[in-house]
């Protein structure tokens, strides 16, 4: 150890690059749960030119050495939109962010920590929040609750031992995200079997699938009521359209008519529902490479996906009806809905529902209601600078 010391540095080259994104398959081999990104997403993910989330950001990649050994690496990042919004919901002024942490050793999460500290600092922030990578939308939080099974499509998964070492550098909890999992097998209590037949009666309403022949139509529809229903929620930074573009990208392949739910009001749309086949399911034997025969074997699951679990990484209901009776109604609709699809047409047996925000009391009451129960809590943390 006294001939290997302790070094961390910005990352700048291309063998740099390759190291970070590999230190997070040699440290976490061993976790039977954590499910192994492609490394293809992860190179997309940090380079500037494929990730629309630059558009309004910036940062900086940092590795952890010992000799010729990566031990650790952390990602420093400022968000220009963060930093335009109101202090009481959540960033603000002169808040920077750190993440895509993994460290070795309790040292090397130290030195990582106090260099992307260092380097927010000399970008002229006061505080820092953590783990956020990168986008408050791809990975925020660290996961203190759900080690024991593995994470669904587009969630982080990490090791028990990261809570104690980020929290021994002086960080405090900011907010907790969390996730509702259900068995889909069982019905729903009967007071939702009423409030969705009473929905079903009342010919104000229509809940309608999605139409992917229009995809970029129903894309700008869901987010005109993403940006509305989420505007004051925290952590909220409205969506770019380098980043739209980047999502539709991504998701498209996994979207499926049946699976994604609009409802409408009077004929207006006014809430919506995305749900996801669990594709974490079908790529976790690939180890993070499509090659030499991955691509194949994920374009045959792509056409009829089986899955045991489905996710719900977003839902929406527009501010003006928040507070009404018909939120919680079309909520039950569309769940109940893309539930019977889930299990006919996929083989789903599970369901998960979030992030959440702890204190989204009207979406934890809707998950409480249908029997849900939280299975994974990822916490975000701060510290003035």
């Amino acid at each position: 150890m006294a001939s290997n010391p302790l070094a961390v540095r910005p990352v700048t080259s291309k063998a740099d690059r390759k190291a970070f994104i590999e230190i997070a398959y040699t440290l976490n081999s061993s976790d039977p749960h954590w499910v192994p990104p492609l490394r293809s997403e992860v190179a997309g993910t940090i380079d500037p030119k494929k990730n629309g989330w630059f558009s309004h950001a910036k940062g900086q990649l940092f590795i952890a050495t010992r000799g010729d050994k990566t031990v650790g690496r952390i990602s420093a990042h400022i968000d220009t939109l963060a930093l335009e919004m109101p202090a009481d919901r959540g960033f603000g002024p002169d808040t920077g962010f750190w993440g895509m942490f993994e460290a070795d050793d309790s040292t090397a999460a130290r030195a990582l920590i106090n260099t992307a500290e260092d380097w927010l600092r000399q970008q002229g922030m006061t505080r820092a929040i953590g783990p956020i990578s990168l986008s408050i939308w791809e990975e925020p939080g660290l996961l203190i609750k759900g080690h024991y099974h593995a994470p669904t499509v587009m969630m982080g998964h990490h090791p028990a031992r990261y809570q104690a070492w980020i929290e021994e550098a002086g960080y405090l909890p900011e907010k907790q995200l969390l996730t509702y999992e259900l068995d889909i097998t069982v019905d729903f209590p009967p007071i939702v079997k009423r409030i969705i037949a009473s929905g079903e009666k009342n010919p104000r309403i229509k809940i309608r699938r999605v139409d992917k022949s229009k995809f970029a139509e129903e894309a700008a529809l869901i987010l005109a009521i993403l940006n509305d229903a989420w505007s004051d929620n925290w952590g909220f930074v409205p969506l770019t359209q380098p980043e739209i573009d980047d999502v539709g990208k991504k998701l498209k392949p996994i979207v499926y008519e049946d699976l994604i739910m609009i409802a409408e009001l009077d004929g207006k749309p006014v809430a919506f529902m995305i749900t996801l086949p669990d594709l974490n399911e079908a790529i976790a034997p690939l180890k993070g490479s499509l090659l030499p025969f991955g691509w194949a074997k994920l374009l045959l699951w792509l056409r009829n996906p089986q899955v045991r679990t489905m996710r719900v990484p977003l839902m929406g209901v527009v501010k003006e009806l928040q507070a009404s009776r018909l939120a919680s109604q079309l909520a039950f609709m569309m769940i109940e809905y893309i539930r019977q699809a889930a299990i006919t047409r996929y083989g789903a047996v599970r369901g998960e529902i979030g992030w959440v925000l702890d204190d989204n009391q009207g979406m934890r009451s809707i998950a409480e209601t249908i029997n849900g129960s939280i299975n994974r809590i990822y916490q975000v943390y701060q510290r003035p600078l």
